[in-house]
């Protein structure tokens, strides 16, 4: 096990091993406890420019190896990504697009 906390600024690798960013946070459902989106920062210099994007947890994996998270998400992927608004975690049709969009069942079937 590992705490929230540790998971924060944990960095995200492609499958290639290029650097894609690094997670600011997760996202728990409350009912069901499952961690439903990992939000990752990237792209930017000295937080200049810099993007997040929520991502479904299911596409993370831990590499100990890196000792940090790897897709198979691409950069291209996530700055194409479905918009996202302020209360996007109360939004089904939003999260039904974005696990949609990743390919990916949803967290709450």
């Amino acid at each position: 096990m590992v705490s929230s906390a540790d998971v924060n600024g944990t960095e995200v690798y492609s499958r290639t091993g290029d650097h894609l960013g690094e997670i600011d946070h997760l996202m728990i459902d409350k009912l069901s406890g499952q961690i439903a989106y990992a939000v990752m920062t990237f792209g930017g210099f000295l937080g200049l420019g810099e993007g997040s994007h929520p991502v479904p947890w299911k596409k993370l994996s831990y590499d100990t190896s890196l000792g940090g998270f790897v897709t198979d998400i691409t950069q291209e992927q996530l700055t194409g990504a479905p918009t996202w608004g302020d209360n996007w975690y109360e939004d089904r049709d939003y999260q039904r697009r974005s696990y949609d969009y990743y390919g990916v069942s949803p967290y709450w079937l």
